[in-house]
C-alpha cells in the first residue's frame, strides 16, 4: 500500500460519513454514524455497469472523494476539464451548446480503492474510476434523475450536489453498488 492509499483509508476510518450509490434504484444516500440521513435522486450511466477506460458506464465498488471542485462557484456554474468556465448554464446556453455534457455547480471526484475492479487496469486495460474522470455533479435541470442516461458519472440536482457538497470532505467513502 502507498502512503497515500494509507492516508485514504485511515481517512475513511476517522470520517462519520459515507455514501451510497445504488445504480438499480438510482438513489445516492448520505450516511452519518450508520444512520441514513439523506437520500437523493440520480442519474447514472446510460451505458449500465462497468470501469473500462471509454466505455461510458458507471464503475462499482469501493471509492473515496479524492477531490471537492467548485466550492466558490454559484449554482449553475459551467465546469470544462473541472475548471470554471465563467459561464451559468441556463436554457439558452444550452439551445447554443447542444453537444456539450454540462458539468454543473460543484464536483465531487471519485478515485476507486480496489485494484483491477476500480483502480489501475486489468487484463481489459485500464478501469482506473479517478483516471476516467467519474465525478457526482450537477446537472441541467431540465436532464431527468432517476433515469441512468450519464456518460458514466453521478448526475445530480444542482440544489442537491450543492447540500451535498457542503456534507462532505475528501477521503469520505462511497460505495457504488448495482442493486
Amino acid at each position: 500500500m502507498t502512503n497515500n492509499e494509507e492516508f485514504k483509508e485511515n481517512f475513511n476510518e476517522k470520517s462519520d460519513v459515507r455514501l451510497v450509490i445504488n445504480i438499480a434504484q438510482q438513489t445516492l444516500t448520505l450516511y452519518k454514524h450508520n444512520k441514513q440521513m439523506t437520500q437523493y435522486t440520480v442519474s447514472t450511466a446510460k451505458n449500465g455497469i462497468g470501469s473500462q477506460q471509454d466505455s461510458g458506464c458507471t464503475p462499482l465498488g469501493k471509492h473515496v472523494i479524492a477531490a471537492k471542485i467548485g466550492g466558490s462557484e454559484p449554482m449553475n456554474a459551467v465546469f470544462v476539464g473541472r475548471k470554471p468556465t465563467g459561464e451559468v448554464y441556463s436554457a439558452e446556453l444550452g439551445k447554443l451548446h447542444p453537444e456539450r455534457d454540462w458539468i454543473l455547480s460543484r464536483i465531487l471526484w471519485l478515485s476507486g480503492l480496489e485494484e483491477g475492479l476500480n483502480k489501475g487496469s486489468n487484463a481489459h486495460g485500464g478501469c482506473d474510476t479517478y483516471q476516467r474522470y467519474i465525478y457526482i455533479h450537477g446537472t441541467p435541470d431540465s436532464e431527468p434523475m432517476g433515469v441512468p442516461l450519464s456518460h458514466g458519472c453521478i448526475r445530480m440536482r444542482n440544489e442537491d450536489i450543492l447540500e451535498l457538497y457542503e456534507q462532505v470532505i475528501e477521503g469520505v467513502a462511497v460505495t457504488i453498488v448495482a442493486h
